[in-house]
């Protein structure tokens, strides 16, 4: 398996607005720095652990690391809830469920620059991880807190939870 380079993804504003399109290897080539919205859930058991996905060897971006329940990119013409309920489901099969909207900010790397838009959910129901992703599982708090700072999970995570952790 590999990334779609070819795929049509939108160009926005800091503050939502699409402003054009690019295909997803203009907006990941490190150059262009096109800025593309995508959807990010953290889901929590009702033990308050979280759940995380590791990513596959195939990945372009952050190889086998660990990182968020769910996070994908916003199709054209598609809102950000819309994205969210898709990509929960294509990722880990989780479909009835309540979203809550935490935050929006603008994340920087060293190829790509992603308007991040996070939620929340906490479920009991099972989740099944699909061939996209290389499984997934609960991680307790302290165990994340163990972890962090040691290449375990994505550089995006490690930043995203510490904001996800003061809205909570």
């Amino acid at each position: 398996m590999h990334d779609n380079n070819n795929e049509l993804l939108p160009v926005v504003t800091p503050e939502g607005t699409v402003v054009g399109k690019a295909t997803r290897g203009e907006c990941h080539d490190g150059r262009s720095m096109l800025l593309h919205p995508v959807v990010h859930l953290h889901v929590f058991n009702p033990q308050g652990e979280v759940y995380l996905q590791h990513r596959p060897a195939w990945k372009s971006i952050q190889p086998n690391r660990w990182d968020t329940a769910v996070g994908g990119h916003i199709d054209l013409d598609e809102t950000p809830k819309e994205a969210l309920l898709r990509e929960t489901r294509e990722e880990i099969g989780l479909t009835d469920f309540t979203p809550r909207f935490l935050c929006r900010y603008v994340h920087e790397s060293e190829c790509e620059r992603e308007l991040v838009y996070v939620y929340t959910t906490t479920t009991d129901a099972p989740l099944t991880p699909s061939e996209e992703l290389d499984g997934g599982r609960f991680f307790s708090i302290s165990e994340l807190q163990q972890h962090m700072g040691q290449g375990y999970f994505t550089p995006n995570f490690e930043s995203e939870w510490n904001r996800v952790v003061t809205l909570l």
